[in-house]
C-alpha cells in the first residue's frame, strides 16, 4: 500500500515551487477567512446577537474579547501542533489544522443567538472561538516551511510571501461576503440569518483547501531532518526551541508588533471607528478595506521581490517607521469622513502591512534549525499575534472611550511601530543563510563575516 500510495505521489507534480506556494496560499486563505468573517462579523452581528447590551460600544467591546479568546489559544496551538509539524511532518499538521478550522467556523453558521438560549450563546461562541485560534496557531508556520523548505534559496523571500498573502485574501473574502450580503439582504434578514450564509461557506472553501494540500510533497529538508534527527531532538522540540532558540523567538516576535497591531487596526477596528463613532455607512468602512486588501495583494509580491535583492532588514526598519508616522496621519484621515480619504488611510496602511507580510515568512524561516523550525515560527509569529494583534481592537476602544479621539489610538499604534523598529535594528540580515546549515552560529553575526554565512 506504502509502495502504491509513494508511486501515486510522485506521478504528482507537487514538487514544483508553484505548486506548493498555491497550495500554501489557498491553505491559508481559507483558514484567515474564517478567522476574520468572526472579526468582522463581531463588529457587525455579534455585538447585537450574543452581546446584547444598551451601549453599542461596550457590546462590540465585549464581541472582540470574545474575539481576541482565538489569539489566546494560538500560542498552544503554536505549541501542540508546532510539536505535531517538528515531529511527524509539516504537511500532515496542515491537514490538521485545516479542518480543525473549518469545522469550528461551519458549526458557528448554525448557533443558536442570546435571544434562543441566553448565556449558553456567548458561551459556546467562545468555545468554537478557542478551536479557531488552536488551529490557526500551527497554520502559518507550517504554510510557510512548506514552501521555503523546498526551497529557491535566491528568491526565498519570494516564495515565502506567498502564504502571506492568505491574511488579505481572507480578509477580502470575508468583507467581500459580508458587504454581499449586507447590500442585497434587509438589516432584519442579514442579522437574522443572512450573516450565517458566510459562516457556512466555509465549509467548501475547506474542501478546495484540503484538496489542494493533498497533492503537497513534504519538504525535503524536513524528511532529511527527521533521518538524522537525535531522540533528544525528536522528542520535544518545543522544548528545544525555547531552550535554544528564545533570542531568536523573542526578536522575531518584537518585529511583528508594528505589523500585527497595525493590520487589525487598519482592517478590522475601522469599521467599527467608522459605523459607530463617525456614524457612517457600514459600506465606506467595508469597501475601504476590500479596496485596501487588493492593493496588500498586489504589493506583498513585489515587496518580496525587493526583499531578495536588498535584504529582510531593510524592509522591516521601513516598515517600521513608515508605521509610526501613518499612525497619526490614518486618524486625521478617517476624521474627514470623506470615503476618498477613508480608502487611502486604508489603502497606505495595509501597504504598510504588505512590506512586513514580505519578509516574514523568509526571515522567520531563516532564524531556526530544520529540526525545531516549526516549534519556532509558529511561536514567534504567535506570540507577537497574542500580545499585539488580539488586544489592539480592545485597546483602541478604551482609548477612545477614555480620550475620544483617534489619536489616542495612533499614539498606541506608533508604540507598536517603535517595538518593531528597535527589534529590526537590533536583528542581523538572515538573507544569506542556508536553511540546511542554520543554527544559532548562523545568525549571531553580520551576514559580512564569512564563517556564519552558508551559501
Amino acid at each position: 500500500m506504502a509502495t502504491a500510495n509513494n508511486k501515486s505521489i510522485n506521478r504528482r507534480p507537487h514538487t514544483s515551487l508553484p505548486v506548493i506556494a498555491g497550495s500554501s496560499l489557498a491553505g491559508t486563505a481559507v483558514e484567515w477567512y474564517d478567522f476574520f468573517l468572526y472579526g468582522t462579523a463581531a463588529a457587525l452581528v455579534f455585538n447585537k446577537l450574543f452581546f446584547p447590551t444598551e451601549d453599542p460600544l461596550v457590546g462590540t467591546m465585549l464581541a472582540f474579547a470574545t474575539y481576541a479568546v482565538g489569539f489566546v489559544a494560538r500560542p498552544l496551538g503554536a505549541a501542540v501542533l508546532g510539536h505535531y509539524g517538528d515531529v511527524k511532518g509539516r504537511r500532515a499538521t496542515l491537514i490538521a489544522s485545516l479542518m480543525l478550522m473549518g469545522v469550528s467556523t461551519f458549526l458557528i453558521a448554525f448557533l443558536p443567538t442570546y435571544a434562543s438560549i441566553g448565556v449558553a450563546a456567548p458561551l459556546i461562541l467562545v468555545l468554537l472561538r478557542l478551536v479557531q485560534g488552536f488551529a490557526l496557531g500551527g497554520e502559518w508556520g507550517g504554510a510557510v516551511l512548506l514552501v521555503s523548505e523546498h526551497g529557491d534559496s535566491k528568491r526565498r523571500a519570494f516564495w515565502s510571501a506567498w502564504p502571506n498573502l492568505g491574511p488579505p485574501l481572507g480578509n477580502l473574502l470575508a468583507a467581500g461576503v459580508l458587504a454581499v450580503l449586507g447590500s442585497t439582504l434587509s438589516e432584519d434578514a442579514f442579522l437574522s440569518w443572512g450573516w450565517r450564509i458566510a459562516f457556512g461557506l466555509s465549509a467548501l472553501l475547506v474542501i478546495i483547501g484540503l484538496v489542494l494540500r493533498l497533492y503537497v510533497a513534504e519538504t525535503p529538508l524536513f524528511e532529511q531532518s527527521r533521518e538524522t534527527a537525535t531522540a533528544e531532538k525528536k522528542g520535544m522540540p518545543l522544548a528545544a526551541a525555547v531552550r535554544g532558540h528564545w533570542r531568536q523567538i523573542l526578536l522575531a516576535a518584537f518585529t511583528r508588533f508594528g505589523e500585527n497591531a497595525g493590520f487589525y487596526i487598519f482592517s478590522l477596528f475601522v469599521i467599527t471607528y467608522i459605523t459607530q463613532i463617525l456614524e457612517l455607512e457600514r459600506s465606506t468602512g467595508l469597501n475601504a478595506v476590500m479596496i485596501g486588501m487588493v492593493v496588500a495583494l498586489v504589493t506583498i509580491p513585489m515587496f518580496a521581490v525587493l526583499a531578495d535583492r536588498i535584504g529582510r532588514r531593510p524592509i522591516y526598519i521601513g516598515a517600521s517607521a513608515a508605521t509610526i508616522v501613518w499612525a497619526f496621519v490614518f486618524f486625521a484621515l478617517l476624521d474627514t469622513k470623506n470615503p476618498a480619504a477613508i480608502t487611502l488611510a486604508v489603502s497606505v496602511g495595509l501597504l504598510i502591512f504588505a512590506a512586513y507580510s514580505a519578509v516574514i515568512g523568509a526571515f522567520f524561516s531563516e532564524l531556526f534549525p530544520t529540526e525545531v523550525r516549526y516549534s519556532g515560527v509558529s511561536l514567534a509569529y504567535n506570540l507577537a499575534s497574542v500580545l499585539a494583534g488580539s488586544l489592539a481592537p480592545i485597546i483602541a476602544i478604551a482609548l477612545y472611550t477614555r480620550f475620544g479621539t483617534g489619536y489616542a489610538i495612533g499614539a498606541y499604534l506608533a508604540g507598536m511601530g517603535v517595538i518593531s523598529l528597535i527589534a529590526s535594528l537590533l536583528a542581523r540580515e538572515t538573507q544569506s543563510v542556508d536553511l540546511a546549515a542554520v543554527g544559532d552560529e548562523a545568525i549571531s553575526r553580520t551576514p559580512e563575516t564569512p564563517a556564519s554565512v552558508h551559501y
